[in-house]
């Protein structure tokens, strides 16, 4: 069987596993990393495919099967222009997060000397894409896990992005304290998932990520929404901007709790995918 042939039977497989753990559109593409990470590199579409391959192709197909993300089965994910190297135990990048590192990168663009703050960093997509997309800019990521935390570093020197720093602690608590003031962009995209809600999540998600990716154990899942309003106000300096990513939904919570933080410019934006917003406060 030819690698052609070969993908596109799997796809019939894949979109069988992603009606129930995943999102569907994309079969064909993942069965073709699936097999490109089997062989070792990337085969033409007739290329005939050994029999070892093939095995090995079968029980990357069985991992998924079990509803683990394409992305741990591989080990990486494009984001931007790029790509991440990840491991099981941290949280997966999505889409819909590049409108967040875009609102962020087109901000910094605009100033000088620029400092961005992500929060939440996880492996680093967001803290990763502004540095390079800005390589002027001194850009922090920070997260409470260690291992991921590692592996954000471990992508920022494979990429070669040297003005991003990335540190262990809660929220802005680990910054340098002469950055008080004078950050121009935070970004965070919180666990934002209610606590009671974690056991309705898809197997692919609650089965393989780490729970405190998920959910901040708030009951309505805005608990360190509600600790970064204020916190941030301390960090950014006049004119500097919260931007956080979250279900369309909560804009109707979010946009007073910014009003009576004195945030100006409180707006819900959104990419093409159009699943997530971004919503964005300035401060005066």
């Amino acid at each position: 069987m030819n690698a052609d042939k070969l993908t596109k039977e799997a796809k019939r497989t894949l979109v069988a596993v992603n009606e129930r753990f995943g999102w569907q559109g994309d079969e064909e593409d993942q069965a073709w990393d699936l097999l490109v990470h089997a062989w070792g590199r990337d085969p033409d579409l007739d290329d005939e495919v050994p029999k070892d391959i093939r095995k090995k192709f079968d029980k990357l197909i069985e991992r998924r099967l079990t509803g683990e993300p394409i992305a741990f089965i591989v080990g990486w994910v494009e984001f931007l222009d790029f790509r991440l190297h990840l491991e099981q135990g941290a949280f997966v990048p999505r889409l819909t997060t590049e409108f967040l590192a875009q609102q962020a990168i087109r901000r910094i663009r605009r100033r000088r000397n620029a400092v961005h703050v992500d929060l939440a960093t996880g492996i680093g997509p967001v803290a990763i894409g502004s540095a390079r997309a800005v390589p002027a800019a001194t850009v922090y990521g920070v997260d409470i896990s260690k291992k991921a935390l590692s592996q954000a570093k471990a992508n920022a020197d494979r990429l070669g992005v040297r003005n991003v720093t990335f540190l262990k602690g809660d929220l802005l608590s680990p910054l340098p304290k002469k950055l008080h003031a004078g950050v121009d962009v935070v970004t965070i995209h919180p666990p934002y998932v209610p606590k009671n809600e974690v056991a309705d999540l898809p197997v692919e998600i609650k089965g393989f990520e780490p729970k405190h990716t998920l959910t901040d154990q708030s009951s309505d899942g805005l608990g360190l929404v509600r600790r970064v309003i204020p916190e941030a106000q301390e960090w950014l300096k006049p004119g500097g901007w919260l931007l956080i990513e979250i279900v369309a939904a909560e804009f109707k919570v979010i946009r007073p709790m910014l009003r009576d933080a004195g945030y100006t410019d409180i707006k819900s934006t959104h990419g093409d995918l159009k699943l997530t917003r971004v919503i964005t406060g300035r401060m005066r």
